[in-house]
């Protein structure tokens, strides 16, 4: 796997400086999988549906 251009602040990240940063956000998607990972109550549920949405957008542009 070719991994994803990433800059940070104007410096770009090296491979496997862009590895570890996407395989730090598959595991917050992964971890945000079960829908009461914050917690029981609604704005919880509406968090975790929140970070995993963002995630998976994030997940997708790596992966272009």
């Amino acid at each position: 796997m070719t991994e994803p251009q990433i800059y940070l602040n104007g410096f770009e990240l090296t491979d496997a400086q862009s590895m570890a940063v996407r395989v730090a956000i598959t595991r917050f998607h992964q971890e945000m999988g079960d829908a009461d990972a914050l917690g029981d109550d609604s704005h919880d549920r509406q968090m975790v549906k929140a970070y995993r949405e963002r995630l998976n957008e994030v997940l997708i542009m790596m992966s272009s």
